[in-house]
């Protein structure tokens, strides 16, 4: 079963310095029928204005994946980590029992572009960590790639809950086909472009949750980059 969230639908919050969509409830957004899928319970699409960001603020238990579209994210925490990371980056972050991070645009220029995603662990008060990885555009060239896992495997980063994130750039007659376990869910993220999933169209910022399939294919893409979070 496959159930249509369009971008169009998401929660809005233009604070100026930041413009952000919102798929799951989240500050000042609340929708019951949208509240996370699983685990998975923010997906905020962000565009940060040059010069600034997010101060330094505290999370806890939570386990916090950063996918950067465009320009560059520079990220500093209370572990004595600083870096700044770009597309074909992943950042993981683990709050654990408490952690303190800044976010802020390190580009003069242009806007930051980047995907803020939370992940419920699934053990909490644990030591807080960090952890980067690089995937270049052609290991997620018409295919799916793992880029985060509960142990992981094949080079991908490691969160702390039972789930895989993997990420895809598709265009033309480039195609992949993700096998499903029994009792997983599947939640599709167009993140730009658009694709078709099991034969529906869609466009930047829409979303497909999906239940009750063993499989799912992603094809016919226009310029796509897509998220795919196999979740409990």
């Amino acid at each position: 079963m496959i159930e249509m969230r369009r971008g169009s639908d998401r929660g809005y919050a233009d604070h100026g310095w930041l413009k952000s969509f919102h798929s799951f409830s989240f500050a000042g957004y609340r929708d019951p029928a949208h509240m996370g899928f699983g685990p998975l319970i923010v997906i905020n699409e962000d565009r940060i204005a040059p010069g600034t960001g997010f101060g330094t603020h505290g999370h806890r238990d939570m386990e916090i994946v950063s996918y950067v579209l465009d320009g560059a994210l520079a990220h500093r925490d209370s572990m004595g980590n600083g870096s700044v990371i770009r597309p074909g980056d992943v950042q993981r972050m683990s709050a654990g029992r408490g952690v303190q991070h800044s976010e802020f645009n390190h580009e003069q220029q242009g806007e930051t572009h980047f995907l803020q995603i939370w992940i419920e662990p699934a053990v909490r008060g644990i030591d807080p960590g960090y952890e980067e990885k690089h995937f270049d555009a052609s290991a997620k060239r018409g295919r799916l790639r793992l880029v985060a896992s509960s142990d992981g495997r094949d080079g991908s980063v490691r969160i702390h809950q039972n789930a895989s994130v993997y990420a895809g750039l598709f265009d033309g007659d480039e195609a992949a086909t993700l096998q499903v376990a029994a009792g997983r869910r599947i939640y599709v993220h167009v993140a730009r472009g658009s694709v078709q999933v099991d034969g529906q169209r869609l466009d930047a910022g829409d979303a497909a949750k999906i239940t009750e399939q063993t499989s799912i294919r992603i094809d016919a893409g226009v310029q796509a980059e897509v998220l795919v979070f196999d979740l409990p």
